[in-house]
């Protein structure tokens, strides 16, 4: 393994530590026991065929979502707007779900195509305005999660229709749900999600590392001046990495319309299913096997917050402390990498000169 491949594997492993390190601490401080407030944790991410479902279950939206963002990231794009991406794409799928009677082997693709092609619509947008008008992208995809939010609430209300803040649930022919797969979980809410969406990350690496389209994305990534200079379309790869993006984002949804929920939910906030992919992607340093990992890490986290609080009476929210912490020591270690090799490529320059 060569020294660049050592610290995409080491910073990520060394962040964990530290992020669970200052979880101990934080803990300590305000009166709770860490050895407890571990076991907790770590009993409520794998201690138990539930838990293992849960995690399991947890993890696929996590994985889309995860992929979603380092998709752009590694074509030089940043989509903060996953989340509202994956609003869209749950709406879609879900009004798929309750509105078409069809056989399963066509409902449920077609439910999970329209959750792709919907938010592939609207990342189009930010897409777009970056490529014709270089509007920056943070701006526009931030901008348009709040417009998803309120949209998917308006379809919810006026063309799906609610009863208690709820739709109905979606036909069984379009649902992920799998009995076989709950009952080895002891009746977790695990489904057929989690092998589509590992699928999705063979998918992420194969077009990014095996097409002449992901070259061309890596390329306009890396440097679109010199990628325009060889012949390449800047504006058109600009737009599809931001349609590609939005396609993983809204299987994401689906893993909630089709998978866990079987129905969609009026919301009065984010889902936070696309802003914690931010955070996947950055601790899988946007690779396919990187993101799955991080996803089931993230996704045990949270599940196992839950079981902390029953068992060590700690509050659920300090995981968001600890995997904030991850994030912060994963950002800082891939910046100081940076500023190392570009002073090393400094000094054997100087030294090439003299």
């Amino acid at each position: 393994m060569n020294k660049l491949g050592l610290n995409r594997l080491l910073i990520p492993l060394l962040s964990i530590l530290m992020g669970l390190f200052v979880g101990a601490i934080v803990m300590l401080i305000g009166g709770y026991d860490p050895v407890r407030g571990f076991s907790s944790l770590f009993n409520g991410m794998l201690g138990s065929p539930y838990a293992i479902g849960e995690t399991l279950r947890a993890a696929a939206p996590l994985i889309f979502s995860g992929l979603a963002v380092a998709f752009a990231f590694r074509t030089g794009l940043f989509n903060i707007g996953v989340e509202g991406q994956v609003l869209i794409g749950w709406v879609a799928a879900v009004y798929v779900g309750i509105n078409f009677d069809l056989p399963m082997f066509l409902h449920l693709p077609l439910a999970l195509l329209a959750a792709m092609f919907a938010a592939a619509a609207w990342a189009f947008v930010p897409g777009f305005l970056k490529a014709k008008f270089h509007v920056h992208e943070v701006i526009t995809s931030i901008m348009m999660n709040y417009i998803a939010l309120y949209t998917t609430n308006a379809i919810l209300r006026s063309v799906i229709g609610v009863t208690n803040e709820r739709t109905e649930s979606i036909r069984e022919s379009a649902s992920l749900s799998s009995p076989l797969l709950q009952e080895l979980t002891t009746f977790s809410r695990l489904h057929w999600g989690i092998l589509i969406a590992v699928l999705a990350a063979v998918v992420y690496y194969y077009i990014l590392q095996r097409t002449t389209l992901g070259y061309e994305l890596r390329a306009v990534g890396f440097n679109k001046h010199a990628s325009q200079y060889a012949g390449m379309s800047v504006n058109r790869n600009i737009v599809l990495s931001f349609v590609i993006s939005g396609m993983f984002a809204g299987l994401a949804g689906a893993m909630e319309g089709l998978g866990t929920f079987n129905g969609m939910t009026l919301s009065a906030s984010f889902t936070g299913v696309g802003f914690d992919g931010i955070a996947v992607a950055l601790l899988g340093a946007n690779t396919a096997v990187g993101v799955v990992l991080a996803a089931l890490l993230f996704a045990g986290l949270n599940i196992g917050g839950l079981a902390m609080q029953l068992g060590a009476n700690i509050p659920s929210e300090l995981v968001k402390v600890i995997i904030a912490a991850i994030v912060i020591f994963v950002a800082s270690g891939y910046a100081l990498n940076y500023v190392i090799e570009k002073l090393k490529g400094n000094r054997k320059k100087g030294v090439e000169k003299k």
